[in-house]
């Protein structure tokens, strides 16, 4: 596969990392323009991590998220919201996932399990993971550092802390604050 980078790069420069999700069901909102398989969403619910969300639920998969026309409906928090479209992206079965700062709204623990699983979560598919924050790179296959649009390193994380250029350096920055 060829891509261009510097076309990759203004697309996401110019796209939002927003995700929306819709006043209707649990279950439609991950499987949006799909058919519904009420078994394989709540399983990807569960992997993400909503599954003591998703038992505390009247209707579980089948609640309304938003009360706006439900009033058993529920409001998911941050953190809930990105795991609903971590299963949405996941239930599509595509070939290449792009998860752009999928942990941003979660706590530690959370993100934590996140980590844990993602090669469960996406096996068997090429995962693009961006995020600034460089813990996050330690369970990728290879790492690629990009500064001012340009791919400027590309290993995994222990070679590339050994080789101490840009991402040794910007890992040791974030680490200083866990020390």
């Amino acid at each position: 596969m060829c891509l261009n980078l510097e076309k990759f790069v203004n697309f996401y420069e110019r796209n939002s990392q927003d995700y929306r999700l819709f006043s209707m069901s649990l279950r439609d909102n991950v499987a949006l323009a799909l058919p519904a398989d009420d078994h394989r969403v709540e399983l990807l619910l569960r992997q993400v991590g909503m599954g003591p969300r998703l038992d505390s639920l009247p209707k579980r998969i089948h609640t309304h998220v938003s009360k706006l026309f439900e009033e058993d409906g529920f409001e998911p928090s941050g953190g809930e919201g990105q795991k609903i479209a971590l299963a949405r992206a996941l239930y599509r079965e595509a070939p290449i996932v792009v998860l752009d700062e999928p942990a941003a709204a979660l706590d530690p623990r959370a993100e934590y399990e996140l980590y844990r699983q993602f090669a469960a979560l996406v096996a068997g598919k090429t995962a693009v993971y961006i995020s600034h924050r460089m813990s996050s790179a330690r369970f990728c296959d290879r790492v690629a550092v990009f500064a001012k649009g340009r791919l400027t390193e590309l290993d995994t994380h222990d070679a590339l802390m050994a080789r101490g250029g840009e991402y040794a350096q910007l890992f040791a920055l974030q680490a200083q604050y866990y020390g």
